[in-house]
Order: C-alpha cells, then sequence, then structure tokens
C-alpha cells in the first residue's frame, strides 16, 4: 500500500491518527479549529506513534449540518499545508466534496478518505487518479436495509472498486473501509466487527474506525467521553483479524494494544 511518498505494508497495523478542524464532531468538536492547536496536536500524535493523519473540515456525525464546500476547503487547507510543511507524515483528507478534495491534493494531502465510497460524485475517482493520490473506500449507503448484511457490504464496496479501477486508480492506492455506524445499526456494527477477516477477501488493506462511536457507547451504555476501554477492545479485536489500519482519537493507548498484541503474534 503506497499513501504518499511510504509504503505501509500488509503483515502489521498501522494507526491514523484522528484531527478534526470542525466545531461539531461528535467527539472533539472545536478542540483542533486553529492552526497552533492542530499542530500542536499533530505533533502529539506522531510522537505518540500515529503513522497517517486523518484531517476532517465536516463533521460527519448523526444529525451533522453540512457545510459549503468552501468553508470545508478553508477549514482544512491551511491545516495540511501547515503540517506537510512541518512533518514527515501521510495526510488523508476526510471528504466526500471533489472541490473540497482537489484542494486538499494540491496543498499536499496524500489520499482522500470519502465516506461515501466514490459514489458520492462522480468527479471525485478522476480527481484522485490525477493527483497520483490514495484513497481509502469507506462503506455507505442511503438504504440502511440489508438482505445479507456482510455480502452486501462488500458488493457494494466491490461497486466502488469497479468506479476506481475505472478512473485508473492502482490497486496499491486502495484502501477500504466497513463503515461502522454508517447506515448500520448497533448489531450490524457488531457482526462486522466480529467478521472483519472475512473482508480480507476483497483483495485489499482494510481501515476500521470505531473510535467512541456509538457502537461503543450503546453496547457499554456510556457517553463519548468514556469510551477509551471500549475503543481499545475494537481495536484488538480487528488487530487480531488482521486489519491494517485503525483510526482512532487516542494514539496512546491504541498503539501499546496493537504493539502488544503483534509482540504475542509474532513470538
Amino acid at each position: 500500500m503506497i499513501i504518499g511518498n511510504k509504503e505501509f505494508k500488509n503483515d502489521r497495523t498501522y494507526i491514523m491518527g484522528i484531527l478534526n478542524i470542525t466545531p461539531d464532531s461528535f467527539s472533539d468538536g472545536g478542540s483542533y479549529t486553529d492552526i497552533d492547536t492542530a499542530l500542536y496536536h499533530t505533533e502529539k500524535m506522531i510522537a505518540e506513534g500515529a503513522d497517517i493523519i486523518d484531517i476532517g473540515g465536516e463533521s460527519a456525525r448523526p444529525g451533522y449540518t453540512e457545510i459549503t464546500a468552501e468553508e470545508e476547503i478553508k477549514r482544512i487547507v491551511p491545516v495540511i499545508e501547515a503540517i506537510k510543511k512541518r512533518f514527515d507524515i501521510s495526510v488523508s483528507s476526510d471528504t466526500y466534496k471533489p472541490t473540497v478534495a482537489k484542494e486538499a491534493l494540491f496543498a499536499g494531502a496524500d489520499m482522500i478518505n470519502d465516506i461515501w465510497g466514490l459514489k458520492y460524485s462522480p468527479d471525485m475517482a478522476d480527481i484522485i487518479k490525477t493527483a497520483d493520490a490514495s484513497v481509502c473506500i469507506m462503506h455507505n449507503r442511503e438504504n440502511a436495509e440489508y438482505i445479507n448484511l456482510l455480502d452486501d457490504v462488500k458488493n457494494d464496496l466491490s461497486e466502488s472498486v469497479a468506479i476506481a479501477k475505472k478512473a485508473g486508480i492502482a490497486d496499491d492506492k486502495i484502501i477500504l473501509d466497513p463503515g461502522i455506524g454508517f447506515a448500520k445499526t448497533l448489531e450490524d456494527n457488531l457482526k462486522i466487527t466480529k467478521n472483519l477477516d472475512t473482508f480480507s477477501g476483497l483483495g485489499f488493506p482494510l481501515l476500521y474506525g470505531a473510535s467512541r462511536k456509538s457502537m461503543i457507547g450503546l453496547t457499554l451504555n456510556l457517553p463519548v467521553t468514556e469510551r477509551l476501554e471500549g475503543t481499545l477492545a475494537t481495536t484488538a479485536v480487528a488487530c487480531i483479524k488482521g486489519v491494517q489500519f485503525i483510526r482512532v482519537h487516542d494514539v496512546k493507548e491504541n498503539k501499546r494494544v496493537i504493539d502488544m498484541i503483534e509482540a504475542i503474534i509474532n513470538a
């Protein structure tokens, strides 16, 4: 897997640290909305073991308020430029809007993390290909009804992969994400987590993102501020199941879990 100028191997689990440049994200909205605090948090995540920084300018929480592409660009582009200037780290832009993706890639982002799996706009895949960037294709859909959950999610992801391939995006620049918390019930999210290894059959590295999400809150009856242990449990399962990328808020704690599991597996 190639992201920017870095190669990511398939035999270990890497950490994608979350940097939300938003006032209303469900977990950390408003914490890193200026460049100085964003850079400080980025430096902290890198020191704690982050391999990729995922920058989001619009909340994707349930009931979020959609913002214009212009506002999203205004939020994220200066931060991307500052991070790429200061740190040698792969940067992902969490956006589904093609105009935002284009500006993010021009500013130095190495990957687009698309929560609509290249299906929101027919222009997205071409923009990513033109920039020779990588893409994380997340599963999502308007209709949350499934005939067979696992098969349906895999089929939907295969459709997105076909869009990427048609645009000429190389296989070694594609990551798949089953989309925990998007168009899925609690039971759906738990079942997908239990069966993460089945998605390896699609032939691409996997990203898993359950950090602080409602799956954990509903299961443990805990507010978002108390979901660290639940997040660590999901990270452990994903790591054991062979997932290559974990998207998290709390880098240090998740890194320790991954390092311990990999030490045991490789003993």
